[in-house]
């Protein structure tokens, strides 16, 4: 492989005039914590269910996920007031969205409170409101309550981004950029918010594909506040959002499919998509430093914060790139701790990755200034965006 051009990175830690940066991470969760090792004997009993094959694979499963803990809104009080959600097959999706949408708000709230609170900014200097979600559905939408529970000004510009799946927060964080890139002297706030209630049903034997959502995804959010031509004395940039791209891959809708039922989201995600993204990504990556205007890249040399889908997708990435074991590790340590989270996983891989960066600096180790954050979603959709680490 060849190398960035020396030029075009330069070594500068500031970011670039009228560029978006990234000026604070926050996150949130429910108080139910799950231990990967409690949860199918705790799932299966939950459900009313002994069938021993069905258990036997989800076991299999939670062993191959590599997630460790995770949380989630579902609890025995929520089970209590309503059973129907473990019983098979009943009308239910007025149910799921009563508890969704309050949860995904409580949340949303909370991750941006602490992400206002690091920024250092009052919350009066938020002129942008990007709000993503796959786990509710209202009119009003999630951004609006929101905003209303924040207090955020009736003069705030919304955008809502619903059912974008597993790449709504790289995708979240390209329409911020675009918006703080815009529209000088903006401060944006994007907030994720996720939960699993909506697409939570008992084992079936006719949907063996829910065992995987059971076995890897969790709950959460996550929040950012973005902006251009930071404030020195009272901002900190983390990364400079450089360039930002999407694609979507023809004739792979059907590979993650999400459908809104009575029953709840019913989805299902083929056996095939590591194999397509692991054909995919290269040209992608390659599409994306070019529209960067950097020269011949080594990967290596470069951070990478990628949406931890599952580690069949992370493994095959790594070895398709020929990265470095370690260039991953912020992915896996959040899939360990959160499971996939869907929209919020990429605020906590890029978490991960500015401890994992100042460790290396402690270390007086070379450091990775320029990377990439990638997302894979519905569609199937690839979202990019090259960034500048700034907090070195």
């Amino acid at each position: 492989m060849g190398s960035i051009d020396a030029e075009v990175l330069g070594s500068e830690k500031k970011s670039n005039p009228g560029k978006a940066t990234i000026l604070a991470l926050g996150k949130a969760f429910p108080h139910q914590l799950v231990m990967q090792e409690y949860l199918v004997d705790g799932y299966f009993k939950t459900t009313k269910c002994d069938d021993p094959e069905l258990k036997q694979k989800l076991t299999r499963l939670c062993k191959t996920t590599m997630v460790k803990t995770r949380y989630v809104v579902m609890s025995e009080e929520i089970l209590k007031k309503y059973p129907e959600l473990a019983i098979e097959g009943g009308s239910t999706v007025t149910q799921r969205l009563d508890i969704c949408n309050d949860a995904v708000t409580e949340m949303a709230v909370e991750a941006s409170r602490a992400c206002i609170k690091n920024w250092g900014r009052s919350i009066s200097e938020i002129t942008h409101l990007v709000y993503v979600s796959s786990s509710e559905a209202r009119l009003p939408g999630g951004d609006l309550y929101l905003a209303k529970g924040l207090g955020l000004s009736p003069d705030t510009h919304r955008v809502l981004l619903y059912f974008v799946g597993c790449s709504g927060g790289v995708a979240g964080l390209r329409v911020a950029k675009d918006i703080a890139e815009n529209n000088p002297g903006s401060r944006v706030l994007l907030a994720t918010s996720e939960t699993t209630i909506i697409g939570f049903k008992p084992p079936s034997v006719d949907r063996p594909y829910d065992l995987v959502g059971v076995a890897l995804f969790g709950d959460g959010a996550g929040a950012m506040i973005i902006g251009s031509d930071p404030d020195p004395v009272c901002e900190k940039p983390l990364f400079e959002l450089h360039t930002a791209i999407q694609n979507f891959l023809p004739d792979t809708e059907k590979t993650i499919d999400g459908r809104l039922t009575e029953q709840g989201i019913n989805f299902k995600l083929a056996r095939e998509l590591p194999q397509i993204i692991e054909d995919n990504v290269e040209n992608f990556c390659k599409k994306l430093i070019g529209k960067a205007g950097l020269a011949h890249k080594n990967y290596n040399q470069m951070f990478w914060a990628v949406h931890p889908g599952g580690p069949a997708i992370l493994n095959r990435m790594e070895k398709r790139l020929n990265l470095s074991p370690e260039k991953l590790s912020p992915s896996r340590r959040a899939l360990m701790d959160y499971g996939n989270a869907s929209s919020n996983s990429i605020v906590y891989v890029l978490e991960y990755m500015l401890e994992e960066s100042k460790k290396v600096r402690n270390m007086n180790e070379e450091e990775n200034e320029w990377g990439l954050i990638l997302a894979f979603g519905p569609g199937v959709t690839f979202e990019g965006i090259i960034a500048i680490n700034l907090d070195v």
